[in-house]
């Protein structure tokens, strides 16, 4: 039998071309698999859980778990909280009551701690204010409202250390964390009880911290700061998906190793911190970095609950939601150390 040149070269092209069609295939195929490996973080534009994304998209750290963090930027938390329940995002940021909350109402959702970052008590340098005892008949800006968790855990504080209820015996300004410093700039409150990163600058100007949140707990059995914001996902991403969140919490985990351990890479994200002087951002560094997660185990779950059963006695229905009880099935059990 015999081959004209032409019929090895037709034969050797179209081996070529279905090589070439394989290939393309499989690279296809390998940027779809890539593509499931997705997880979209809601996150606030200018809060500090931008820090510790930008930590982990600088470092590359999601690719090193193989995985794609795609960030979907917001501007408040109940967008993000909209955005979790539509399926526009894979996580966000909120606490661990609006799980329980939740999956009351059906939603089943599952909470992977991540800070123990709360509030913290603040007074002018020169007030006579000491202790949380000195805070009866005082006017205090709360942030938030009547249901603020740091706010219902210094409530919880006073009347436990026999100094009262302070809803009953001070007087209560409730507003939004921004302002909050303002009003005790002017003198117009005696003290604030705001967000830990709020509170910086004006420990930074000589403001006086009486106590943070994570000290308050301590009155209850509660020896280790608990978190009450951790990353929240559907039960479902959770069991279908189950590499995709342990890589995603690797990749926290290792960018929260860096600002605990590296000022240089704080320095570089300094820009986000938005810190108007090197002492603020000296605080917002050491205050971020307080609130690090350092240990979660079976023990922190249980102080959790004791926790809930407190804010509940103290929040009441209003808090928790109607016949809300806590669960400790809401922690994603992949997270433990």
């Amino acid at each position: 039998m015999s081959y004209s040149r032409f019929g090895v070269q037709n034969t050797v092209t179209r081996a070529l071309m279905a090589a070439v069609f394989i290939a393309a295939a499989l690279t296809f195929q390998t940027q779809k698999s890539h593509a499931e490996e997705t997880m979209r973080a809601a996150v606030l534009k200018f809060g500090t859980v931008s820090w510790l994304m930008d930590v982990i998209k600088h470092h590359k750290l999601d690719k090193k778990e193989n995985l794609n963090l795609e960030l979907v930027t917001l501007i408040g938390p109940q967008a993000a909280q909209v955005a979790l329940l539509s399926g526009d995002a894979d996580t966000s940021v909120t606490d661990w009551f609006w799980v329980l909350y939740q999956r009351s109402l059906g939603a089943n959702f599952t909470f992977v701690p991540y800070s123990v970052a709360l509030g913290s008590l603040i007074v002018p340098a020169d007030s006579p204010i000491k202790t949380i005892a000195d805070l009866k008949g005082k006017r205090i800006g709360v942030a938030g409202s009547p249901i603020d968790k740091s706010w219902l855990l210094l409530r919880a504080y006073s009347k436990k250390t026999g100094s009262g209820d302070l809803a009953e015996s001070a007087k209560l300004i409730f507003a939004a964390p921004p302002l909050l410093n303002e009003q005790l700039r002017a003198g117009r409150v005696d003290a604030v009880l705001n967000n830990w990163n709020l509170t910086a600058s004006l420990e930074a100007e000589g403001y006086r911290r009486i106590a943070s949140v994570a000290e308050l707990m301590k009155e209850f059995d509660i020896p280790t700061p608990l978190p009450l914001l951790g990353f929240v996902v559907s039960e479902k991403f959770a069991v279908t998906k189950p590499k995709v969140l342990q890589g995603f919490a690797n990749a926290m985990q290792n960018a929260q190793k860096l600002l605990l351990t590296s000022d240089a890479e704080w320095d570089r994200i300094r820009p986000l911190t938005q810190a108007g002087s090197d002492a603020e951002f000296k605080v917002l560094r050491e205050r971020y970095r307080e609130g690090l997660l350092h240990t979660w185990s079976e023990r922190d779950r249980r102080a959790a609950g004791r926790l809930f059963d407190l804010m509940a006695e103290t929040g009441g229905e209003q808090l928790t939601g109607k016949g809300v009880k806590f669960d400790p099935g809401i922690f994603w059990n992949g997270l433990v150390f």
